[in-house]
């Protein structure tokens, strides 16, 4: 029997290429309990649609300031003065663009990377990814672990293994939050944000940079490649400004968002949606930013240019400024920031399970599992070798974030190109040539970054 125009028509829609069957199960939503939750106002202001999609961008911001991008920028800006905020500059302009292509993922298919990804490969090579997937995860979390427990022990002088241990209980905060509702939890990470956000206001303030040393850092400078120091360090910031599980956690949350399920209605999201997450990530440069001028107006303009670990930084900024709670501000924005990193990366985790395998686990289960995976190293490591080897153990983590980056752009950046799979909204040629060249520049400096770490260069 020959199929009718219908039947042709329906044969050529997106989800035909993902061996797709249309889900009737609720349960196979991404992150289902909190599928389309958040109700967005068709006939609302654009500040009103804009608010309603306010969130996403900012939970997936708090990956690019967690506290494995603050030794990087420290260490920029204690040996560089402000040189390297080009950098930082380039490397939040990479992140905006990979977060769009993430968000558009997910609002015109209905899946988040790891359930396209788990649809489009065989699945050894699905299992393979999610293998990795999962050890990104777990590095990511042992950053989150140590720059808790340090942020408890400068605070409260709380021992590193006691703080780690007491880390594993934000499980129980995770739960608290998700039960609360979804907006709950994003308004818990703005909150957050906030703060850190405010203390570093406080810290530039105190250390009055120079404010046109501080522009011309920002002009990139052919000296970043010719000085092979300075060349590692530009890498190491880049390597631990894009985080991988990022792309996985926001192609699924901005999902929460009830949508009008037309073309025009995904157009609308996919543009509020890239929105919230622009102005999101440029608090993330403004963080990033201030972490390493206060480096740079503090420790190098006073000599210390040696200055690579957060605990140095906290020992000396309140002597070098004079300022007894400059520290303290320095700290309570570390603990911040290791506090939202932890949601941020449970709900990754729990996003690449359920969308590779098909597993579900409680929120308080997977935290406990994946962070238990994540103490024993730092407990073991301080036990060794003492809070010098933590500092160690902090860079080993970001190397194995680099290590898994090429295996969640290469497929997203893949997926949005591709006709097929994405209809009327794949991204056009130029985009995707620019795409493909950012997935390239970041996959090559990382590899040089992990051979750098591995023969010991920088």
């Amino acid at each position: 029997m020959v199929p009718g125009p219908a039947a042709r028509d329906e044969a050529k829609r997106p989800e035909e290429s993902w061996r797709f069957v249309q889900r009737t199960d609720s349960s196979q939503n991404s992150l289902a309990d909190v599928h389309g939750s958040v109700v967005v106002p068709a006939d609302g202001s654009w500040l009103q649609r804009l608010l309603a999609f306010s969130g996403p961008g900012y939970m997936i911001s708090v990956g690019y300031m967690d506290p494995g991008n603050w030794a990087t920028d420290i260490a920029g800006g204690s040996r560089f003065a402000y040189a390297l905020l080009s950098i930082i500059l380039l490397s939040n302009l990479m992140a905006i663009l990979l977060q769009a292509l993430a968000a558009r993922l997910g609002i015109v298919t209905g899946r988040d990377l790891a359930q396209a990804c788990r649809d489009a490969y065989p699945r050894p090579v699905a299992i393979l990814l999610w293998v990795v997937c999962e050890l990104a995860i777990v590095a990511c979390d042992l950053a989150e672990v140590i720059g808790t427990a340090i942020a408890l022990k400068l605070l409260f002088g709380i021992p590193l293994i006691v703080g780690a241990l007491i880390a594993a209980l934000d499980a129980f905060l995770l739960l608290y939050l998700m039960n609360r509702g979804f907006r709950f939890l994003e308004a818990f990470i703005v909150v957050l944000l906030v703060v850190i956000a405010a203390c570093f206001v406080i810290e530039i303030a105190l250390s009055a940079p120079p404010f046109g040393a501080v522009l011309g850092g920002f002009v990139p400078s052919s000296q970043i490649v010719r000085d092979p120091e300075m060349l590692y360090i530009a890498i190491s910031i880049i390597g631990a400004t894009v985080m991988p599980h990022n792309l996985y956690l926001h192609s699924s949350i901005v999902q929460t968002r009830r949508i009008d399920p037309t073309d025009e209605g995904k157009r609308a999201a996919i543009r509020w949606a890239t929105a919230d997450s622009t102005i999101a990530l440029t608090l993330a440069l403004f963080v990033n930013a201030a972490i390493l001028i206060v480096a740079a107006a503090v420790f190098h303009a006073s000599g210390k240019t040696d200055v690579q670990e957060i605990k140095q930084a906290f020992e000396l900024l309140s002597p070098l400024l004079g300022v007894s709670f400059a520290s303290v501000l320095f700290a309570i924005a570390l603990l911040a920031s290791g506090l939202n990193s932890t949601v941020t990366a449970t709900l990754a985790g729990q996003i690449v399970m359920e969308g590779f395998l098909h597993i579900r686990l409680p929120h308080w289960a997977r935290r406990l599992v994946t962070r238990g995976i994540a103490i024993i190293p730092v407990i073991a490591v301080t036990a060794l070798y003492g809070e010098q080897g933590t500092g160690k153990l902090l860079i080993l983590s970001q190397v194995v974030l680099s290590m898994q980056l090429p295996f969640a752009v290469i497929p997203m950046v893949q997926f949005v190109s591709d006709r097929k799979k994405m209809g009327k909204f794949t991204i056009s040629r130029p985009l995707v040539v620019l795409a493909w060249i950012v997935a390239g520049l970041i996959i090559v400096l990382n590899v040089k970054l992990l051979i750098d770490s591995i023969t010991g260069v920088g």
